[in-house]
């Protein structure tokens, strides 16, 4: 394997080789000699320590580099990396060289302040000063990465796996702290197969891989989506006398459920109570999680209610996934009482239990309820995301109330909340479907002005609104715009224009356009031959009409009761009543069952050309189906 980064070129890329006076995010310490009769305090102790240092640093005679390494050592352990750092510099300041072990030392600092540029600033003096960096100051490195998530914030899992190749070419052996953190690197890159030969590497090396090896490589093939060779390597292991613990089995459950093999789950649940793992809230917040998401709500709350018997107390995780299964069953009812019992046993809801009842009320037309709740989420200083406006803004849009919709976005922006994609996309869809279009397309200039990347649901919703506001032309433009900032195309913005075209009698370059979105790989649904049909039966071209509606049927494709009603008003249209009546019955036998807007095409027409009996007779049989 090939490693793209190389230490020089991390050291090139870092601060000045020498070392800072202090990271300015960090308050400068004061030092202060005490002296105690009672048993000394920590920040007593540390103190002293200090104290002991500033006076080892005025004696005429320096005492060697060990005895301040010493001190330095005792802060760390501490935790006392600010102390530290400063009292380094005024070391160097002294004249007073360090050694590998204090530069270790102060490279361990920074790592525990998540400085890490400034530790392999640290690295680069190590190396300048011609010392050999040994396995404790690579291990503190590559433990640095991994402390307070930098390594998978940064996905600086190269830097990483690099620094153990060094560990190797210096002939530095590794341990298994390194090793498991290598492990961890090439999981997060997919690099199952490297990550399995780490392991082969611990064993050659003599030593026992512990739960942390265990629980990485499990994980790391779960997120690989082979979760059912995880459970094969648990099962493995087990056999061998491995002790799993809650995170390994944590993570099972929820490679499981990712997959959607939440029956696997519970089973996997109910096995791990023989053995001496108790479960806990985050095993069974992963079972309920993928009950809600299969829509079994009623045997998610039996595991809620089990875990709650059995004194696992549910945590904020748990009651939010749960009222999310509620919403999604649409018992709002249920999902609120679950919300105020949470808030009576102390829970406090987050921002994303709130944005999912805002949902759950948006969809079901109640914005007023929504904007409500978002007040009270103020009031009980949660602060609102930008999921929250876009939410209630969506919630607006969907009962055709765009102006209040324009209103929270404003509140939104006033408020340091900044806008997404997604928010730009709710509002451009809500003002298209108002018929507002030249705001929409002020709006896209906007997004672009702020560097935003408009996505194909934009420039979808954008063509569609200049599509049924007669502005083909901008349409098309818009279309052409889209290819060339590297949105692709879809169906979606196909149809659209397709409808477009055909609705304003361009029927040439609608077929064109049909011939085109085939020969680009981008296969027609039922809207779009539904679009071209109605265009072309409206057009006066009933034969291409029928031809094509033929070519579905010989296909085989699913025609629904909107197709068939177009191909029935193109035939009615024509005068062509036996055929319209044929193709009725036709749709019946092909299990599609014809509607109201099928009858009342066929009658109208009949009664416009006098054909009463028919269309009387006809008038009997949509009445007797209930469809009048």
């Amino acid at each position: 394997m090939s490693f793209s980064f190389s230490l020089s070129r991390r050291l090139s890329s870092s601060p000045s080789l020498s070392i800072p006076t202090f990271p300015p995010s960090l308050p400068n310490p004061t030092f202060t000699l005490c002296f105690h009769s009672q048993p000394p305090s920590i920040e007593n102790v540390v103190d002293d320590a200090v104290s002991q240092f500033n006076r080892m640093l005025l004696v005429r005679r320096t005492p060697p580099i060990i005895e301040f390494g010493k001190i330095l050592g005792y802060l760390v352990k501490m935790e006392h990396y600010p102390t530290a750092i400063p009292l380094f510099r005024q070391m160097e300041v002294k004249g007073i060289e360090p050694n590998l072990v204090t530069l270790s030392i102060l490279i361990n600092c920074f790592c525990h302040l998540g400085q890490m540029a400034f530790s392999f600033s640290v690295l680069g003096k190590i190396l300048k000063l011609g010392y050999q960096p040994d396995t404790i100051t690579l291990t503190t490195l590559l433990k640095g990465l991994c402390l307070k998530g930098y390594l998978v914030k940064m996905k600086h899992y190269p830097t990483a796996i690099s620094l153990s190749r060094q560990m190797e070419v210096k002939g530095i052996e590794p341990n298994l702290v390194t090793l498991n953190i290598l492990i961890n690197c090439f999981c997060h890159l997919g690099q199952m197969a490297f990550s399995f030969s780490v392991l082969g590497k611990i064993l050659k090396l003599g030593y026992q891989p512990d739960t942390i090896t265990l629980n990485t490589l499990m994980k790391g093939l779960c997120l690989k989506g082979e979760v059912k060779r995880s459970l094969h390597f648990h099962d493995k292991v087990v056999a061998q006398g491995f002790q799993m613990n809650q995170v390994s089995y944590g993570t099972l459950l929820n490679g499981l459920c990712k997959i959607g093999e939440t029956r696997c789950a519970v089973k996997l649940l109910r096995m791990i109570e023989d053995r001496s793992t108790r479960p806990d809230v985050v095993m069974y917040s992963t079972i309920i999680d993928g009950l809600c998401k299969d829509k079994i709500v009623n045997q998610a709350y039996d595991f809620f209610s089990e875990m709650n018997a059995r004194g696992i107390f549910p945590n904020v995780i748990t009651y939010s996934t749960l009222i999310w299964g509620f919403c999604l069953a649409g018992q709002l009812m249920g999902a609120f009482s679950l919300l105020n019992e949470m808030i009576l046993k102390n829970i406090n809801p987050n921002v994303y239990t709130y944005n999912i009842l805002i949902d759950a009320l948006c969809k079901e037309g109640k914005v007023k309820e929504a904007k409500k709740l978002l007040a009270v989420m103020m009031k009980e200083g949660v602060k609102l995301d930008v999921v929250s406006y876009n939410t209630l803004m969506d919630g607006y849009c969907l009962v055709g109330e765009v102006q209040n919709a324009k209103e929270i976005f404003q509140i939104m922006v006033q408020t340091g909340v900044n806008p997404n994609v997604c928010s730009s996309n709710i509002m451009i869809n809500g003002l298209c479907k108002s018929k507002r279009v030249d705001e929409a397309m002020n709006l896209l200039r906007e997004m672009l002005h702020k560097n935003m990347v408009p996505d194909t649901l934009t420039y979808n919703s954008l063509i569609d609104g200049l599509c049924k506001s007669g502005k083909i032309t901008f349409a098309l433009d818009l279309m052409k715009e889209m290819h060339h900032k590297g949105q692709p195309a879809d169906v979606v913005t196909y149809n659209s224009v397709l409808d477009g075209l055909c609705k304003s009698q361009n029927l040439d370059k609608a077929t064109a356009l049909f011939m085109k979105m085939k020969k680009w790989g981008i296969q027609p649904n039922k809207y779009t031959y539904t679009a071209l049909i109605d265009g072309l039966c409206k057009g006066g071209r009933l034969k291409n009409a029928q031809k094509l509606f033929q070519h579905l049927l010989v296909k085989g494709c699913c025609i629904d009761v909107r197709t068939y009603n177009v191909m029935i008003s193109g035939l009615c249209k024509e005068g062509m009543f036996d055929k319209a009546l044929a193709m009725k019955s036709k749709m019946e036998d092909n299990g599609c069952i014809p509607n109201a807007v099928t009858f009342d095409i066929i009658i109208r027409s009949l009664f416009e050309k006098d054909e009463n009996d028919k269309a009387e007779k006809l008038l009997h049989e949509m009445i007797a189906k209930g469809l009048l």
